[in-house]
Formats: structure tokens, sequence, C-alpha cells
């Protein structure tokens, strides 16, 4: 479980979005209250020009593991081919983030509702520490989406109601990411400090939204949003969604992780000796199954955890080739002088926003 540790951060109020509520990030220290001591020099309020380009980037070694120890001479960044000067770099562990949970409610979900239930709940308790400078909020998503929590910096009412849905119905999971890019109170500092994130709990199947993927793809890559999958999907089974769902991540720079695969080579009657209740068939009482499938989803929720608060984060003011200059949405590639090394960033953005979207101009 990731640890809850608290973060000392200062916002600069940022004019980026013009048609989405707002309200405060953090609540200031009392007046004469006795501040901690410290040795690290003061954080300075953050500094943004309005074409700067914010970039997360994830670095993994060849077993998956997080690659943190790298400074601003491995990267190397470029926009429509060209290489860009960084004019911001940062790999500070447990740094502030405001996360939509997106949770699917679709029939899909049963088999393992309460795991995935229980998964969810850890997951905001991980994430919403208590610390003001930490919101998240909570959309829900069945045959209609739902923001069933609006953005906060606290977890009980979000736990609260995840503790209280069922699963049932179809999935509008388009119409769900839609929701949270538009339909909810913003951060002072968004997108920047804090960073936004959506972690999608389902399988990636829609079936019942008005918006489609290409649609809420690209609002999502206007509002600078890096998109986590948590798959619901359960071993032995096939999923038309999961394409939708690797798109989703891997092109706003997140990651989709599937606790349910790969768990059962040593749980004896599972895919491994035919039985004439078929393959799927587990020994009852032995609780082999069971204790898989919990291991399984709480790792996957502790890796997701602990990617989105340990980032190395870039930022950028495009120097444009003019043989480019007129696309309206441009390319990033980021690269790391490290070999047998695996590099996830956001594929690319689009320039200024866009009028009526949140983070837009």
């Amino acid at each position: 479980m990731v640890g809850r540790v608290p973060i000392l951060l200062a916002l600069g109020a940022l004019a980026f979005s013009q048609n989405v509520e707002q309200k405060p990030a953090a609540v200031q220290a009392k007046a004469g209250e006795e501040k901690p001591a410290s040795t690290a020099e003061p954080q300075k309020p953050i500094q943004i020009q309005v074409n700067e380009v914010i970039v997360p980037v994830t670095v993994t070694d060849e077993k998956g593991r997080f690659v943190s120890d790298l400074d601003v001479n491995d990267f190397r960044i470029f926009d429509e081919g060209k290489e860009q000067k960084i004019e911001y770099f940062s790999r500070e562990r447990n740094q502030p983030v405001v996360v939509g949970f997106l949770i699917d409610l679709s029939n899909s979900s049963r088999i393992h509702w309460k795991n995935f239930q229980e998964a969810a709940v850890e997951m905001v308790l991980n994430m919403l520490p208590g610390d003001p400078k930490f919101s998240g909020y909570l959309v829900l998503y069945g045959n209609e989406a739902e923001l069933a929590v609006d953005t906060t910096g606290d977890a009980d009412p979000i736990v609260e109601r995840l503790r209280k849905v069922k699963p049932g119905g179809g999935s509008s999971l388009y119409d769900a990411i839609y929701m949270a890019c538009q339909k909810r109170h913003i951060v002072n500092g968004e997108p920047y400090d804090p960073r936004r994130i959506l972690i999608i709990v389902g399988d990636g199947h829609d079936n019942a939204s008005k918006k489609t993927l290409d649609e809420v793809l690209e609002i999502a890559q206007r509002n600078l949003v890096t998109i986590y999958g948590l798959s619901t999907v359960s071993y032995g089974f096939s999923n038309e969604g999961d394409a939708n769902l690797v798109r989703l991540t891997e092109s706003t720079g997140g990651a989709v992780a599937y606790p349910l695969e790969n768990l059962y080579s040593d749980v004896a009657g599972f895919l491994s000796t035919p039985r004439d209740e078929g393959n799927y068939a587990i020994q009852p009482g032995t609780g082999g199954y069971a204790g898989e499938v919990s291991r399984g989803i709480f790792q996957s929720v502790a890796h997701i955890a602990g990617e989105v608060t340990t980032q190395y984060i870039l930022r950028y003011i495009p120097e444009v080739d003019p043989a480019t200059e007129g696309k309206i949405y441009r390319n990033i590639r980021v690269s790391v002088s490290l070999a047998n090394v695996k590099v996830r960033a956001r594929r690319g953005y689009y320039p200024q926003g866009t009028p009526g979207v949140a983070g837009g101009s």
C-alpha cells in the first residue's frame, strides 16, 4: 500500500479554463501557526506560460520496476520530430494529483465485483490521504454516466458512495470520460500542479454512450489528462473492449493493469487438471481462488497508485518548425539515455486547448 505522505506544494493560480467552475486547492495555514523546520529550499509558485506543454513520463526497466534516479540531462523530448528545450523538470515523489475514479457498474463487473469494489475503496483512501492538496472525484457508469461525488479532498464521501453501489445494466464508458473532463469543479493550478489523472476500473467495453471513442480521446488529450485502467476482465475470457482501454491509456501516457491474468498456475484445479465441471472449476473450500484474485487486484492497485505519484515531469515551450506550425494535433516523443528501459508518455497534444473544454482557452 502506498504511504500517505504529506506533500508541500505551492500552487499558482492558472487561468487555464474559462468554462468550468473553480474552487481553492488548499487551505492556508492559520496566522501565527508554527511551521516545521525543513532543510529543503522553499518552493516557488508555479509559473506557467499559456503555450507550455506538460509531459508526465514513466520509465521502467525490463522487469517493470520504476527507474527513479534519472536527471534532466537523461531526457530528450521531440515535438513533431524537432527536439525541444526542457524548461522544467521534476522527479519528486508523491506528486500532487487530482484523480477521477471511473467505476464500471455494467453487468460485466458482476463476477468479481466485491473484490474490485474493495480495491477501488483502497485506491481512494491511498490517493486522498487527507491533505487538502490532494483531490478526487467519483464517476459511476452503467446505462448512464453519473458524477456521484464532485471534486473533494475528503475520501469519506467517495468511499461511502462506493460501498453502496451494485453493478447492473449497460456500459457508458465514453460518456463517463466526457463527464470527468467537462462536468466537475476543477482545482486551482490544474493541469500542471496538480496534474489530472483518470483511473478506469472496468473492461473498456461501451454499449450505451452518446459520445464516441475518438471524441472522448480528443477531449482527454486537450485536457492534458493521463488515463489508467484497472481491467476487470477475468482470466481466460476475451474482451473486445480491451483495445479501447489500451488506446485510451497509451495515447495519454498511462497504462492498463490486468490483475486477473496469470494468477492461478499454483491453484489446483484451475486450467491444469481436467474436471467434469469444466476447466474453470476450482476445488471448493480451498480458498486458493479467492486468495489469488484478491492478491492480484491489490498488487495492481498499489502499482497504479505508485506510478501516478512518482512520474518524471517535463515541461517545454514548443519551438515549432514552420513546416508543421499549422498542425492541430502535435505528436510528442520522449527518449532517455539508457538501454533496456521502457519510456511511457503522452503521444501528443492540442495546442492552446479548445473553447468549451475544461482546460481549454
